[in-house]
């Protein structure tokens, strides 16, 4: 599939499985996963199964490891860094924004040849924000090349955030924010993000049990550190929660 054709097929599906449980969500439609706090919706569910089905059947052959796919079983991550053709799936990020009636949430995937992200989607339907990169090739808003001349300043170089990732990364890589720190390192909550943000510019660094995302003003005026291939899947050591 074309990348046109994937951001269309995660706009239909959210529209089918995601935007009408938006607000209208019951006790029912709710549950934690392995730990309290750690929502998981109908819509989750839904949305991955659908997404996931159009891949492989896109795809014949590719390895498609969803978020909730791995609650139920952690070892389909084993083969994520060795795959010759894989794409990650998160269903909605933010989960907790979404279930709280919170515009704040997105659909992410990311393609991966040999363990490389050589594209990423996110998508904001509640926003109405599209964003989309390609290794090697850019980011884009809605259409539109992100670049530093998009970027706020030195201001927003010291202005963090701290929403979910995918109303994160976008901000960043559009100068919106200058940095955001996560301890959770899951490839499908980092690597859609990741690629978007270094196409425009930004880095993504580890620190010490942190991953560090800096906006391009703020990756510039930062000294070097090492690098967290923002377009490889984490490493198995550091997807602990």
């Amino acid at each position: 599939m074309d990348t046109e054709a994937v951001l269309e097929l995660v706009r239909e599906v959210v529209a089918e499985h995601v935007t009408p449980r938006f607000g209208r969500l019951g006790a029912e439609d709710v549950a934690s996963k392995r730990r309290p706090g750690d929502l998981v919706t109908v819509a989750d569910r839904e949305a991955e199964v659908a997404l996931s089905a159009a891949l492989r059947a896109a795809h014949p052959g590719a390895l498609v490891v969803g978020e909730e796919a791995v609650s139920a079983d952690p070892t389909l991550l084993r083969g994520l860094p060795a795959a010759p053709h894989a794409f990650v799936v998160d269903p909605v990020d933010g989960t907790r924004h979404f279930v709280a009636g919170s515009p704040d949430h997105a659909t992410m995937l990311a393609e991966l040849r040999h363990g490389r992200t050589v594209r990423s989607w996110i998508w904001q339907p509640q926003h109405g924000r599209a964003y989309v990169a390609e290794l090697g090739a850019g980011a884009w808003a809605d259409g539109e090349r992100i670049g530093p001349a998009r970027s706020r300043g030195a201001r927003s170089a010291l202005r963090p955030t701290g929403t979910c990732c995918g109303v994160d990364y976008p901000r960043l890589a559009l100068g919106r924010a200058g940095w955001a720190a996560y301890v959770k390192k899951k490839p499908w909550d980092h690597l859609p993000g990741g690629l978007l943000l270094t196409e425009a510019g930004g880095r993504v660094v580890r620190r010490v049990g942190v991953l560090l995302a800096l906006s391009p003003s703020s990756a510039s005026a930062s000294p070097s550190g090492p690098t967290c291939g923002p377009a490889s899947p984490p490493s198995p050591a550091s997807r602990r929660a």
